[in-house]
């Protein structure tokens, strides 16, 4: 079986896709515009061979390494980045060389456009925030006066992540909106007051779920708009509702073998035609594996190897790596610098030093949305986990997260 790997020395952790994938026979051959010299030693590894491209944005230069793999070593059998960014190449280099074990372009809409997935959710009976696709402010005040009025939430309709996202609370906020937002298609929602909760999943070709997690925290959004700090816990197990409305997702999206990271919100206040408090809401669909620490997270608290997980569904259409251990609760805390804090690193350390994994400080392009000084750490339960973020940020995180 021949795997063509897009970039598959970023973000770091995919080495691990690479090595599991080569521990299961399959020729892992990759494309990337870093030099091969500057790849991880166990990266190097896991490949049989690595083309490396100028620019990945050329579609002409990715074509002709697909082209050049194909030539030397036979069918293509997959095509795959795992990165949001590379979706829609993906899909077009799949159908350029007729490999058929993931996404087409013509399904990309529904997994792309924040404004499509609303029809699916609501076909699969998951209920979702309203949104209006964004044209002219006329149009944007009488979508909030459908909605019951301010705040309203506006966002890119293809974007990923809360990089030019607004919050706008009024009508001068919605002037300024107008005024500065990018020159690209955005929607309004009505806003939720609510913390964000996901459905992780590795799916076979059937869509149904080989391994599936759940993370919570606070509204990503807010932690970069307004500088706040960042705690995000990986569960010990998926709430009910979150398993149905994951599951649902999966087959409403068409989702086949991928991994994906579905965000929910969980109501904190009731909204009238939506839900109560505690209830669930679709956000966004992401046909990728969780950002950044995320998916070693998994692994610490489900005691499993996702990496593995993903390669025997992509050799075997099964799960064959099973859980070595008991599930815990794994917790990821982001202080900035920024804040005065009340307890020092190495108080941190003395009184939480044996449930700490690893305590390290985090580049700068990525400290708005997660912190300048990274703990993570495992506990039997959430409300340990709670207590740990508490003593290390100083907020009433069960407080926040629940009410």
């Amino acid at each position: 079986m021949n795997f063509v790997f897009i970039s598959p020395n970023f973000p770091e952790s995919y080495k691990l896709f690479a090595a599991r994938l080569k521990d299961n026979g399959i020729n892992v051959l990759g494309i990337g515009d870093c030099p091969y010299d500057a790849l991880n030693g166990e990266l190097k590894n896991a490949l049989t061979e690595y083309y490396k491209v100028d620019n990945m944005e050329d579609y002409d230069s990715m074509y002709r390494a697909v082209a050049y793999f194909a030539f030397r070593y036979g069918k293509i059998d997959w095509i795959e980045s795992n990165n949001e960014y590379w979706l829609e190449q993906d899909a077009r280099l799949r159908e350029d060389f007729n490999v058929t074990t993931g996404v087409q372009p013509k399904e990309l809409a529904l997994w792309k456009s924040k404004s499509a997935m609303k029809p699916v959710y609501k076909e699969a009976g998951i209920p979702t925030a309203r949104n209006h696709k964004v044209t002219d402010i006329e149009a944007a005040e009488a979508f909030i006066e459908e909605i019951g009025g301010y705040p309203v939430f506006c966002k890119p309709d293809n974007g990923v992540g809360a990089a030019d996202t607004f919050k706008v609370d009024d009508h001068y906020a919605l002037e300024a909106f107008f005024r500065d937002k990018p020159d690209e298609p955005y929607v309004m929602e009505e806003f939720i007051v609510g913390d964000v909760y996901t459905y992780d999943a590795i799916c076979d070709s059937e869509g149904n779920p080989l391994f599936e997690s759940s993370l919570r925290c606070p509204n990503i959004a807010d932690t970069v708009n307004t500088d706040q700090e960042t705690l995000v816990l990986i569960l010990p197990e998926v709430h009910p509702q979150i398993k149905e409305y994951g599951r649902k997702a999966l087959k409403a999206f068409g989702v086949k073998s991928r991994f994906v990271h579905f965000e929910f919100f969980r109501l904190k206040e009731a909204r009238k035609g939506l839900g109560e408090v505690g209830d669930h809401l679709g956000l966004e669909v992401n046909m990728r594996p969780a950002g950044g620490m995320l998916p070693d997270m998994m692994n610490y608290a489900h005691s499993c190897d996702v990496f593995r997980i993903y390669a025997d569904m992509v050799a075997f259409n099964e799960r064959r790596e099973q859980q070595n251990g008991y599930d815990r609760c794994c917790v990821f805390a982001g202080r900035k610098d920024r804040f005065e804090h009340e307890h020092s690193h190495n108080e941190i350390m003395e009184k939480y030093g044996s449930d700490i994994i690893s305590a390290f400080r985090m580049p700068d392009v990525f400290a708005d949305a997660m912190g300048n000084q990274i703990y993570m750490a495992l506990f039997d339960d959430t409300e340990s986990a709670l207590e740990f973020g508490q003593y290390i940020l100083e907020y009433n995180f069960e407080y926040v997260m629940t009410h």
